[in-house]
């Protein structure tokens, strides 16, 4: 699944050196000054030199994502996306406590690791219930708004300011499958457990793997110094397909032409931004800012590199 990307705005203070407006998405790099182009593949060169991560980067299970993820298209309402992202889930079926083994396929090989259980995964998944608000609807199985329907737990209440994200969503099946996950070492089809939703169109699908046998991704060398006037750093990267990438810059609420700069070499790719800052007052908002950019090559295996942190940069969450 790949949702449309959301805009997540940070409120922080006033400040100057903001331009009036930002620009919208870019579907792939224009040219910036050239003394921002140079200083970004200066700062690239040294985030790819200090990349050495350790040998379980090639021979283990290090996730590129999050451990939920969407099957395909869930036609999503405003509510049911409401309560995906909450977590709010009421299990209509026996969840199953046995834990099982697994493998993961990876393009390279394949790899046999524990598996967490149906029932730890589901405790997991689910983060609590909303509060019952006017218009919520009676279903079969589900209480009567304006009590408590559980005893306190995983499925209590949750505090909900949101007037119209009022209903859990309904799990009626459960079963063991695999869903593709981006990793250190590629597209792997990994273990999951498939959660049948009622009110989604497609399943959620909640990594198996056993929390144990999850190698963290190697913590960022960032080179000496802050990112030179200009440049931005990539938050995180909200889909890749092929050659193409596309990534989430962090701009300024004023910043003007959002430009993406890439830099790649056989082994590895670095993303960050260019931006245009003007004098003058402006509120100081950090934005995720979407772009898109071409690689001169298929990703692949390679890794993803933040130009600013040198971090690793994860799929966002789907």
């Amino acid at each position: 699944m790949r949702r449309p990307t959301l805009l997540l705005v940070l409120p922080l203070l006033l400040v100057a050196g903001c331009a009036q407006t930002g620009t919208g998405p870019t579907d792939g790099p224009s040219d910036p000054a050239p003394h921002r182009a140079e200083a970004f593949d200066q700062r690239a060169a040294q985030v790819a030199e200090a990349w050495q991560p350790g040998p379980e980067w090639r021979t283990g299970y290090v996730p590129l994502e999050g451990p939920t993820v969407l099957t395909g298209d869930p036609r999503f309402t405003p509510d049911t996306e409401a309560a995906f992202r909450a977590g709010w889930y009421r299990a209509q079926v026996p969840i199953p406590p046995t834990r099982v083994g697994g493998e993961i396929r990876f393009p390279d090989g394949r790899l046999t690791l524990p598996l967490v259980s149906a029932a730890e995964a589901y405790r997991e998944l689910d983060q609590g219930d909303p509060l019952p608000c006017p218009g919520r609807p009676k279903r079969p199985g589900l209480p009567t708004p304006g009590g408590p329907t559980v005893e306190p737990g995983p499925d209590g209440w949750a505090t909900s300011t949101a007037q119209t994200a009022c209903l859990p969503l309904t799990v009626t099946g459960v079963t063991l499958g695999t869903v593709p996950v981006r990793t250190s070492r590629g597209e792997a089809q990994v273990p999951a457990w498939l959660f049948t939703v009622e009110e989604l169109a497609t399943p959620v699908a909640r990594l198996a793997v056993a929390p144990t046998a999850v190698s963290r991704v190697p913590e960022p060398t960032a080179p000496a110094g802050p990112l030179p006037d200009g440049l931005v750093s990539a938050q995180d990267l909200a889909a890749v397909d092929g050659a193409r990438l596309t990534v989430r810059l962090g701009v300024g609420a004023c910043d003007t032409a959002i430009t993406p700069l890439v830099w790649e070499r056989p082994d590895l790719v670095v993303v960050g931004g260019s931006v245009t800052q003007a004098t003058g007052e402006c509120i100081a908002l950090l934005k995720m800012e979407p772009v898109t950019v071409t690689l001169a090559a298929p990703l692949g295996a390679r890794p993803v590199l933040d130009v600013s942190t040198g971090a690793a940069l994860s799929i966002a969450s789907r």
